[in-house]
C-alpha cells in the first residue's frame, strides 16, 4: 500500500514530522517499508513560459526559445524537444541548477547559439521515464515558482507492509483513522453526501450468487464528458501514491478506491444489454479482459454479466467489450461487496493480480459500497458533468457478514500485557478505533465496526490495546529466576565431548536434513515403507530418515562435485523408526545416532607417507578411539548399505549398538562416490556410556612380554578369542593384543593362526619366570577348552 503524505495530512495532520509519523505507523503494526520523496533531489528548476520559438540556424532538430522564467528578462535557451511551442508552461533548469545524477546546468553554446538553461522533460527531472517531449505544466501555475513547490515534489510517498488481516488500512481513510486514534488528532474524512437523482435511468440487478456477492450497487450517469482532463490535484495525489493517471473516469474510480478503500468499476452503459447479473460462469464461457487477456473462468470464479454475455471477473478486472472509452457518454457505475472467499486466489490462478482483488480477498467494508458510490458520483458530475439516476441496490441480508460482540476481561488484559491499565483506560483505547464498548458485569462486550474483519476473539482486542497504548510504553521487565548448578559426574561424557573426540580424529561435523529421498531409504536401508511426511517441502524430501548414512553419502557427492576428494564427516542426529508391535507404546522411536564417514586418501598428500585410500581398519581405529579405554567387539554382518565382506556389527558390553563397514559397491557406482567410503553408525547413548580413562599407578618394575600363537577355525572371530583369553587372564596380565593373522603353509586350509602379544607386569615386584609361564599356560589351556584352539608349533 502506497500513499502520499500530503494527501494523508489533508485528512489528519498530527504534529509529527515524516520520520516520526513513519515510526508511529510501524509501532502500530502498519510497518513502513519505505518513505521516499516522490521526486529525486534537484535544485533551481522553476516554472517558465515559452514566449516564442524559432528554428535553430545551424540545426534542423533544434529550436531557439525565448523563455520567461520570472527573472525580469527573457532567457535564450536552445531546445530539441519536438513539442516546444510558444505559450506553454514547462520546467526550466536555470544556470547553476543541479539535476538528478549530479548533472549541473551551465551557460553553453549549442551549434554556435548561446543557451542559458535547459527546458526539461519528466525523465530529466526523475518524475517518470517519459522523454518524448517537454513536461507540460498546468497553465494556472505562477511563472518563476520553484517546480518542487508548484508540483508538491517534496511530498513523501509512504509504502506500508500490511499484514493480511488489516485490510481496513488499504486506504487513506483507514490509515487516517489509525493516525487519529494514535495521536488524538481530529480526522476529517471526505464528504460523501447522497447525490439526488435528476433522471429516471435504471438498470435492474440480479444476485444469482448472493453468498458470494450479498450487496451490489449500480447507477447510471448520462451525459458525461470522458475526454475531460483529470484535475491536477487528483492526478498529483494519484501519481504521488504510485498510481498512473489514465483517463478521467478511470482516475476517479482509482481515486475513490485509494481514498475510501472501495474498489469501483465503470461500464459503458450503452454497451450493456438488459439486467446486470452476478453469477458463476456457464460451461465454456470466456471473457476478454481489459489487459487484453482472454480467460475461460473456472466454475468457482464469480462473474458480472448482462443478459447477453459476461462483462467482467467480479472483484478482479473488467472486460474489454464493456469498458469505457474516450467516446463514452453514458456510464453504469458499479460498487459492490464480494465475500473474501469468493475472490481469494482467483486472480493469481489466471496469472495476474489487481488492486481490486488485493482488497476484496482480504475483506472490504460491507457497509461501504453505497457511500463510495455517492462519493464517486459527485466527483464524476463535478469533473465530467452529466446527470445521475437513482442508485439501484440489491442486497441479501442473510449473506452479509456479521460482527458479533467479543467478550473482553480487563483482568485478562492486565495479566497478558503486564501493565496496570484501568477499566476506563481500556474502554477509552478501544473506542478510539471505533469499537463499540458495553459493560456487562466485570467484563466488556466489544462490537467491531463493519470495516474490521480482524476482531474475532479476546486476544485480538488485547493486541489492539497493546498497540494503541504503545509497545514502547510497555516496560521491558527482565525475567527473574533461580538457576541451580546441576551435578555432573566426572566419569561421564556429554554429546559435546563425543563431538570433540571425533573432531580430534580429523572429521568435520555436518548437519543434514532429517527429511530425505525415499530412494535413499530403499537403497541404503532396504526400507520400502518409510515414515512419510504429510506435507513435504520438496518431492525429494518426502520421508523421515532411519539412518544417517545416506546423508553422509550425499555429503561425499557434494564435495566430489567441487573437486574435494578427501572427505571426513560426522553427524549426531535423530533417526526415525516405527515401534515394533510388542513395544509398550505405539508410534515412533527417535534414537540419537552418531555416524562418521571417511572417503578418499587416508592422509593429506605429503612426502613422508605413500598415498593410499582410507580403508575399513582406519575407520575401525577411529571408532575404537571414540570408546577408549572400553573395548568393542565386532561380528560379521550383512547390511544393504555395506559391502558384503567388509561390514561388521559393533558390540559394546555384549550388546549390538551399531554397524561399521565399506559402502556397498552398487551404491558407490550408482551415486558416484569414487573410492569406496567407509562408515560407522552407533547409538549415541552407548558412546556416552563408555567409561572415561582412569588413572592407574605406573609400575617401576620391568614388564614381561610373551607372544602366543593359537591355531583356530577359519570362521572364528578374533573378538571371540580375545574375550576368552581376557576371561582367563590372571591379575598380572595387563594387556592382550592381536598383532598377526596367518594362514598358509603349515596351517590347515580350514584353520588360521592368530598371534597375540601378552603384556604382564606388577606394580610392586618383579615377576618370576615360573608365574609368567603359569599365566601363559592358563591362557592356552582356557583357549583349548573353550575354543578348541591349539598352540602353534
Amino acid at each position: 500500500m502506497q500513499f502520499s503524505e500530503k494527501w494523508l495530512r489533508s485528512l489528519v495532520n498530527p504534529p509529527l514530522d515524516s520520520d516520526a509519523l513513519g515510526h508511529l505507523l510501524t509501532m502500530a503494526g502498519l510497518e513502513v517499508e519505505e518513505a521516499d520523496p516522490v521526486a529525486p533531489p534537484f535544485t533551481s528548476v522553476v516554472v517558465a513560459r515559452i514566449v516564442e520559438t524559432e528554428k535553430h540556424p545551424n540545426a534542423d532538430k533544434l529550436k531557439v526559445c525565448k523563455v520567461d522564467a520570472g527573472k525580469g528578462e527573457l532567457l535564450q535557451i536552445v531546445c530539441g524537444a519536438p513539442n516546444a511551442a510558444a505559450g506553454m508552461l514547462v520546467p526550466c533548469a536555470t544556470v547553476g541548477a543541479v539535476l538528478p545524477g549530479d548533472f549541473a546546468i551551465k551557460a553553453a553554446k549549442l551549434r554556435g547559439v548561446e543557451s542559458f538553461g535547459m527546458l526539461c522533460s519528466a525523465r530529466e527531472l526523475g518524475l517518470s521515464e517519459d522523454h518524448g517531449g517537454l513536461l507540460e505544466l498546468p497553465m494556472d501555475l505562477p511563472v518563476g515558482q520553484d517546480i518542487r513547490t508548484a508540483l508538491a515534489l517534496d511530498d513523501i510517498r509512504f509504502t506500508i507492509k500490511l499484514t493480511p488481516n488489516r485490510s481496513d488500512c488499504l486506504s487513506l481513510a483507514g490509515v487516517g483513522r489509525e493516525v487519529a486514534a494514535l495521536t488524538g488528532t481530529a480526522l476529517a474524512l471526505p464528504a460523501a453526501e447522497a447525490v439526488a437523482p435528476t433522471i429516471d435511468a435504471r438498470r435492474a440487478i440480479v444476485l444469482d450468487a448472493p453468498e458470494a456477492c450479498p450487496r451490489y450497487c449500480g447507477r447510471i450517469i448520462r451525459g458525461v464528458d470522458a475526454k475531460a482532463p483529470t484535475p491536477e490535484w487528483m492526478k498529483q495525489r494519484l501519481q504521488h501514491s504510485g498510481v498512473r493517471a489514465i483517463s478521467v473516469l478511470v482516475d476517479i474510480t482509482n481515486y475513490v478506491m485509494l481514498e475510501l478503500g472501495q474498489p469501483l468499476h465503470a461500464f459503458d452503459n450503452a454497451r450493456l444489454d438488459g439486467s446486470v447479473h452476478v453469477r458463476y460462469p456457464q460451461p465454456g464461457e470466456q471473457v476478454l479482459l481489459l489487459n487484453e487477456q482472454t480467460v475461460t473462468p473456472s466454475a468457482d470464479t464469480l462473474l458480472i454479466a448482462d443478459e447477453a454475455r459476461a462483462l467482467a471477473l467480479a472483484g478482479i478486472m473488467g472486460g474489454e467489450e464493456s469498458g469505457i472509452t474516450l467516446d463514452t457518454t453514458e456510464v453504469f457505475l458499479e460498487s459492490a461487496f464480494f465475500a473474501p472467499d469468493a475472490i481469494a486466489g482467483r486472480a493469481r490462478s489466471y496469472g495476474f493480480s489487481s488492486d481490486a482483488s488485493h482488497r476484496f480477498e482480504r475483506g472490504v467494508d460491507f457497509e461501504l459500497p453505497r457511500l463510495a458510490m455517492e462519493r464517486a458520483t459527485r466527483l464524476i458530475l463535478d469533473i465530467c458533468g452529466g446527470e445521475a439516476g437513482p442508485v439501484e441496490e440489491a442486497v441479501s441480508p442473510q449473506h452479509l457478514p456479521t460482527r458479533p460482540a467479543v467478550r473482553l476481561r480487563p483482568a485478562r488484559v492486565r495479566k497478558l500485557l503486564g501493565i496496570d491499565l484501568g477499566d476506563e483506560a481500556i474502554a477509552a483505547l478501544l473506542e478510539r478505533v471505533h469499537l463499540a464498548v458495553h459493560r456487562e458485569g466485570a467484563d466488556f462486550l466489544v462490537t467491531p465496526p463493519s470495516f474490521r474483519f480482524d476482531i474475532e476473539i479476546e486476544e485480538d482486542l488485547v493486541e489492539e490495546i497493546a498497540r494503541l497504548h504503545g509497545y514502547d510504553n510497555i516496560p521491558a521487565v527482565a525475567p527473574q529466576g533461580t538457576l541451580l548448578m546441576l551435578d555432573r559426574s566426572e566419569s561421564g561424557r556429554s554429546a559435546w565431548d563425543v563431538r570433540h573426540l571425533i573432531a580430534a580424529r580429523d572429521y568435520q561435523e555436518v548437519v543434514n536434513y532429517a527429511f530425505v529421498d525415499a530412494a535413499w531409504e530403499r537403497d541404503f536401508c532396504a526400507n520400502p515403507d518409510p515414515i512419510r511426511l504429510a506435507n513435504p517441502i520438496a518431492s525429494q524430501m518426502g520421508v523421515m530418515r532411519s539412518s544417517l548414512i545416506p546423508g553422509l553419502a550425499a555429503n561425499v557427492v557434494t564435495n566430489r562435485n567441487r573437486q574435494q576428494d578427501r572427505v571426513r564427516v560426522f553427524e549426531i542426529g535423530r533417526c526415525f523408526e516405527r515401534k515394533a508391535d510388542g513395544e509398550p507404546v505405539s508410534g515412533f522411536r527417535q534414537p540419537l545416532i552418531v555416524a562418521a564417514l571417511a572417503a578418499g586418501p587416508a592422509q593429506r598428500e605429503q612426502w613422508g607417507a605413500a598415498a593410499r585410500n582410507v580403508d575399513f581398519y582406519d575407520v575401525k581405529g577411529d571408532l575404537e578411539a571414540l570408546f577408549a579405554p572400553a573395548s568393542l567387539g565386532f561380528e560379521r554382518l550383512s547390511h544393504p548399505a555395506l559391502h558384503p565382506g567388509r561390514a561388521a556389527t559393533v558390540l559394546f558390553e555384549g550388546r549390538r549398538i551399531g554397524i561399521i563397514g565399506e559402502i556397498h559397491p552398487v551404491w558407490v557406482q550408482r551415486y558416484d562416490l569414487g573410492p569406496a567410503p567407509v562408515v560407522f553408525e552407533v547409538e549415541l547413548e552407548a558412546a556416552l556410556a563408555a567409561s572415561l580413562p582412569a588413572y592407574r599407578e605406573i609400575s617401576r618394575q620391568p614388564a614381561v612380554v610373551r607372544d602366543l600363537a593359537l591355531v583356530v577355525g577359519q570362521e572364528l572371530p578374533v573378538a571371540s578369542v580375545l574375550a576368552v583369553l581376557r576371561e582367563a587372564a590372571p591379575a598380572i596380565v595387563c594387556d592382550i593384543g592381536l598383532f598377526d593373522v596367518y594362514h598358509g603353509k603349515g596351517i590347515e586350509p580350514e584353520k588360521k593362526s592368530l598371534a597375540f602379544r601378552v603384556l604382564m607386569q606388577d606394580t610392586h615386584r618383579t615377576l618370576e619366570e615360573a608365574e609368567v609361564e603359569q599365566a601363559v599356560e592358563s591362557l592356552v589351556r582356557h583357549a583349548e577348552a573353550k575354543l578348541g584352539a591349539r598352540l602353534r608349533g
